[in-house]
């Protein structure tokens, strides 16, 4: 028997178009993220808001587009994660599908998240609508989209390092490669938070939110890229080889 999954339809050409789109979009994400500045917290710098942060909609709806590719992303991280997993070697399965479920409830967090700043938050700021607003604000640097994000992100790292682990040391170089990536970035973060955590403590605010967004995305800028290019190099299979990844 194969050590790779068969397919009988051959999905290298879907999950490249999958690899290309998660890397575009968490290319717009990143940009969109990186000019969307601060205007609460440890890094803002000019026309800043306190609590009780009513005052942030005069910066609706420019601070919250960011969100709308970041939700993509999120939801494309998945069909990644899942992409991977079904090209990978059965021997592998077990890392990948860990991989895949830590993915699954990293997102659903970031989901929840996300939506409910574009579709209750954001309403809510321009409809003056604002008692009770201050705890699930996206200004709010101790609020619950920060600790939200907090742990999305983290379960996605920890979703890196399986994914990661699982392929490393594939004898396909630009597989490996990016499995580093995955390693590297997953590793990262979580350093991070330890970092984070032990020099500001209370302070934490979303120091390590940001160091993760940053790093997470960067990740599936570059790991996606790696596969693609890997994939549009692997040579069509017929219908009773195995699906492999490029070399």
């Amino acid at each position: 028997m194969s050590a790779w999954r068969t397919s009988n339809d051959n999905p290298a050409a879907w999950f490249c178009g999958v690899a290309v789109l998660t890397a575009v979009t968490a290319v717009i994400s990143l940009a969109m993220a990186i000019t969307t500045l601060p205007h609460s917290g440890p890094y803002c710098r000019s026309d800043c808001v306190g609590y009780p942060y009513t005052d942030a909609a005069a910066f609706v709806p420019r601070d919250y587009l960011w969100m709308y590719p970041a939700l993509v992303l999120t939801l494309l991280a998945v069909v990644l994660m899942e992409s991977i997993h079904h090209q990978l070697a059965l021997s592998r399965g077990l890392l990948s599908r860990i991989a895949v479920a830590f993915t699954t409830m990293g997102a659903a967090i970031l989901l929840v998240d996300y939506a409910s700043q574009l579709t209750f938050l954001q309403p809510a700021l321009l409809l003056g609508e604002t008692e009770g607003l201050s705890p699930g604000s996206q200004y709010n640097p101790h609020g619950i989209f920060i600790a939200f994000e907090n742990v999305g992100y983290g379960l996605l790292s920890f979703a890196f390092l399986f994914v990661g682990a699982a392929m490393v040391g594939t004898p396909w170089k630009l597989w490996s490669a990016a499995g580093w990536v995955f390693v590297c970035g997953g590793a990262l973060v979580l350093a991070a938070l330890v970092l984070y955590s032990t020099v500001y403590r209370l302070r934490l605010e979303y120091r390590f939110e940001v160091a993760a967004i940053g790093v997470t995305w960067l990740v599936l800028i570059a790991a996606p890229v790696l596969l693609s290019i890997a994939l549009v190099r692997t040579r069509p299979v017929d219908d009773d080889q195995a699906a492999r990844p490029g070399m």
